[in-house]
């Protein structure tokens, strides 16, 4: 420990935490977003974060495309872990260009503070662009999926599930995301929100949505700002239901073109 309070900035953003960020169905052979962000403080105040994203979407092969999104969280409070989340969302499409094309999904997941060890699931699924034009994109799609859930805990907000810590359900997913281009490209303002309910129970239900903005300071340089809500009907116990999320700096976005439809 050091004597004196300091701060020590060990990793300056170069990304920020995004959704439907790189489009797949943009005539691009590589799509990359990198995010190393960390913060160090001791003294009157001892506080570790590290947070990490990488996002990249890559056509192998005509008519397909290959879409991850990676991020990883972690804070410590004067040594006591507050969080420690790992999250991987993948996509693979097949003919994105199209209006209408299909999808397969798998996800992975761990989220400390929901007190959820393993969450994963795996399913299939329809797009529809419902606009695609230069400077606007609106998307509508729908899938069904397989979910698997490890909880730390066995006692939960709905008493049905109590006893056992694990919870495997189909769930559907309605999602709408779309982004702008506004003063003569230098801003962009996107967003995307999805509703998951469980087939076999009402109750069991989550949503999340975000609002974001890329401001371009220079060439793939961009100050960005993105706000994220997400709500879980079912928890354990002494789990809130909601979060609200505000994070904000700087971005670099590199695009290599050299893919045709």
């Amino acid at each position: 420990m050091l004597k004196q309070p300091i701060i020590w900035v060990l990793c300056l953003l170069w990304s920020v935490q995004v959704h439907a960020q790189l489009n797949e169905s943009d005539t691009l052979k590589l799509q990359l977003r990198i995010n190393v962000n960390g913060n160090y403080q001791t003294g009157n105040v001892s506080l570790l974060t590290l947070r990490n994203r990488l996002d990249f979407s890559v056509s192998p092969l005509k008519n397909w495309v290959f879409k991850s999104q990676n991020s990883s969280m972690y804070q410590a409070f004067y040594g006591k872990k507050a969080d420690n989340d790992l999250f991987s969302r993948n996509y693979l499409y097949y003919k994105p260009s199209m209006p209408v094309y299909p999808f397969g999904i798998a996800y992975v997941s761990s989220n400390f503070r929901r007190r959820i060890d393993l969450r994963y699931f795996a399913g299939l699924g329809l797009s529809w662009q419902v606009i695609r034009k230069a400077n606007h994109v609106l998307k509508v799609s729908a899938s069904t999926v397989y979910e698997y859930n490890r909880f730390n805990g066995s006692q939960f907000n709905e008493t049905q599930y109590n006893g056992s810590n694990k919870i495997q359900l189909w769930r559907g997913t309605c999602y709408l995301g779309g982004w702008h281009y506004l003063w003569h490209r230098r801003m962009r303002l996107y967003y995307d929100a999805f509703w998951q309910p469980g087939f076999n129970n009402s109750k069991n239900y989550r949503t999340q949505a975000d609002v974001g903005v890329d401001f371009q300071v220079w060439k793939g340089l961009s100050f960005n700002a993105l706000y994220t809500y997400t709500h879980e009907n079912v928890v354990v116990q002494k789990v809130l239901e909601d979060d609200k999320i505000l994070t904000f700096g700087l971005a670099y976005r590199y695009n290599l073109p050299n893919r045709k439809n």
